[in-house]
Parts: structure tokens; sequence; C-alpha cells
């Protein structure tokens, strides 16, 4: 081999396009609010000490936080309690769901993939980048895949060298 010879890169010819999710991942701190501490002994919600809580309650401290509102204990809590306490933490928090904290960064990734212009994928040969050191919760690489499947040529997983193929458009 003449060591004159160029290097080729054949992955940056082949035309594929990267997309890693973690580009995407949503800013703010994620914090969970549990009403089972408005709860009486655990398990009754009182109306009248409720609507003081709600009341006096500092719903500043929200502020630029993405919040998941949960109930961990066995409670019935009327649905117009969870309303309350969104509707007073709307104003400060970033994001406000009812669920878990994995449902929280489901809403997050949804919202964020929401706002992207699918055209500029439409014919492309997109690979998904799969590792990196921002945890991407599995749905949203189903609602990416959903998305690009919609417009792209093809679809793979992993690395421009490495690639598992998920979709190919037939032409």
């Amino acid at each position: 081999m003449d060591i004159n010879e160029n290097i080729v890169n054949r992955v940056a010819q082949s035309g594929l396009v990267s997309f890693d999710l973690a580009d995407f991942y949503p800013r703010g701190e994620r914090v969970t609010y549990d009403i089972k501490d408005n709860l009486f002994h655990g398990l009754i919600l009182k109306e009248k000490d409720f609507r003081e809580f709600v009341k006096d309650h500092d719903w500043e401290q929200y502020t630029g936080k993405n919040v998941a509102i949960i109930c961990s204990s066995d409670a019935i809590v009327p649905t117009w309690a969870y309303m309350l306490l969104a509707n007073r933490m709307a104003p400060y928090a970033r994001e406000v769901v009812f669920g878990s904290l994995d449902t929280l960064e489901t809403v997050l990734f949804q919202k964020a993939l929401e706002t992207l212009d699918m055209e500029s994928y439409r014919d492309k040969r997109v690979v998904v980048k799969g590792c990196g050191d921002v945890t991407v919760p599995i749905s949203a690489y189903v609602d990416l895949t959903t998305r690009l499947t919609k417009v792209a040529k093809s679809v793979m997983y992993g690395e421009p060298c490495s690639t598992v193929p998920v979709f190919k458009r037939k032409d």
C-alpha cells in the first residue's frame, strides 16, 4: 500500500444524517410533588385544610422546575385536588404533569420533538444515536421513530459505523 494514498472516510461519504436525542434533553430540574403529605392520616383529603394549604403554600419554589404530581399513598384523592395543585404551580413551573418522573420525562421529550421540523429529514437516511451521557426514555425513541418513518428514506439505530436497521421505505 502506498503511504501517499488518501484515506477515505466512507461513513462521512455515506450521506447518513445522525440524530442524537440527547440534544433535545429538556432543561430544568425535575421534582416530584406527593399529595400524600396533604392527606389526613395518609388516607383522607380534607377539603378545608387542603384549600388553606394551597392558599398559603410558597409556590415560587417551583419556579423553572419540571414537576411530577403523584400520590404514593393508597388513597382516593378527588380530581379537583390535582387540578388545584396544577393551577397553583403552573405560573411558576416549566412543566407540570400528573404521574411519575418517568411520565414527566416522556412528556418533556414529546414536547421537544413536537418542535422539530421533520421536513428536514425527508428522504434522508437517518441514524438515531443510541448511547450517550444523557438518559433518554425509550418513549422518546418510539416517538421519534414514528415521526421519522413518515418522511425519512431509512431509519437506523446506533452509530454510523455500526447500525441496526429499523425502517426502510420501499420505493
